[in-house]
């Protein structure tokens, strides 16, 4: 039997009414403004070399391992599937979804965590304010502005996929985001779309399931070491019974997609139930509440802080993981060192920032070279740096 498509909903964006962009474009003649803003996240380098940018293991520890470009497809794979049923825009769902790891560094959260050490003196850092950097600044592909002149729909969903941010303005390291508010409000004080919050809780469907999936094949943890964990644990041990003798390998996999479906449906189910509630009307409804539209339900979230705190001990703080995390620190730290006692040992075109007297400055300028690195090229830009080269 086909599936019937699910109605729009009243409180999903239109794209015939979006806000627009910073610098008035041309509509395309083929696509709606949200279909060209993820098109445009697709085709830019920082989502390119996601491809080589890891979350918990390095890309050198093996292929099998999800990278940020894999995630990002996931969530956005995720993100769409949730909008759909929704009836929301699962365009502009997608598109948040594809973007919201762009200005993560190499090394995963140990990349963020020191290049938050070294910047603490000047500026600080933030993984999403440097996304925001990076689709409004540092991505530069059009002869008209820098950044890739996203709609304002796809702007505040990046910046507020989690909620209100406007308390968040007074810290150094927001002040990029300060200063574009100023000349294109986003209205940080309120709720982003109810796409941008599909986005969000997808971004934590995807995670929690493959980082089971990717701490058993990197045997920090066993299937049976995960039955007495909640959701997972009662999810596994059916699958066991119903596949006693299917191997090992798809036993996981199969739990790990009942359980994406399992979140799935809960989310489905509570938003639905909050939109009732809440008697949600229209988008402006959606931003004027005073908590998410998209959510779990309370024990779901109970569950996954179960499941969180499992794989914070056993993989998160994993003595395997802590010896990268260790030798990822000190390759950015002696970079970004080395980069500001001596700029002139940066790149060219890098080197001519670093020299501006702009907002900007010398230690934004590193920041934002290291944070566009890949493991890859983080690895071997350190080895070039420190080991002298001799040639016979």
């Amino acid at each position: 039997m086909a599936v019937m498509p699910t109605p729009r909903a009243v409180y999903a964006e239109d794209p015939a009414r979006s806000r627009g962009r910073r610098f008035p474009e041309a509509e395309s003649a083929t696509r709606t403004p949200f279909a060209r803003d993820r098109d445009r996240i697709i085709h830019a380098t920082a989502f390119r070399r996601l491809k080589e940018k890891t979350q918990v293991f390095v890309a050198h520890e093996g292929d099998n391992f999800r990278t940020r470009l894999t995630h990002s497809l996931e969530v956005a794979q995720i993100a769409r599937s949730l909008a759909t049923a929704l009836g929301l825009d699962a365009d502009l769902a997608e598109t948040i979804a594809l973007a919201h790891d762009l200005g993560h560094p190499p090394f995963g959260h140990a990349g963020e965590d020191e290049l938050e050490r070294q910047m603490s003196d000047f500026g600080g850092f933030d993984h999403n304010v440097q996304t925001f950097r990076v689709i409004t600044r540092l991505e530069r592909r059009y002869p008209r502005f820098d950044g890739l002149n996203l709609t304002w729909e796809t702007l505040e969903g990046v910046i507020k996929h989690n909620g209100p941010v406007s308390d968040r303005l007074n810290r150094p390291s927001w002040r990029a985001i300060a200063a574009f508010d100023s000349e294109f409000d986003l209205r940080l004080d309120g709720w982003a779309s109810a796409e941008a919050q599909v986005a969000a809780i997808a971004d934590d469907i995807a995670y929690n399931n493959h980082d089971v999936d990717d701490g058993v094949q990197a045997g920090l943890f066993g299937l049976s070491e995960l039955l007495d964990v909640p959701l997972i644990g009662p999810i596994l041990d059916d699958v066991q019974r119903r596949y006693p003798d299917t191997d090992p390998s798809i036993q996981r996999l199969e739990a790990v997609r009942e359980m994406i479906g399992a979140m799935v449906g809960d989310v489905l189910a509570e938003t639905r139930r909050r939109a009732a509630d809440s008697r949600v009307a229209s988008v402006e409804d959606v931003r004027n509440l005073d908590h998410a539209l998209v959510g779990f339900s309370r024990d779901m979230a109970e569950d996954l802080a179960r499941l969180r705190s499992f794989l914070m001990e056993r993989m998160y703080r994993h003595w395997r993981v802590n010896r990268t995390r260790s030798q990822a620190r000190r390759i950015l730290a002696e970079m970004f060192q080395l980069f500001m006692a001596e700029p002139d040992v940066l790149p060219t075109e890098w080197f001519a920032r670093s020299q501006k007297r702009d907002e900007d400055g010398p230690a934004q300028v590193v920041c934002d070279y290291i944070a566009g690195m890949t493991d890859r090229f983080a690895i071997e830009e350190h080895r070039k740096l420190f080991h002298l080269e001799v040639w016979n």
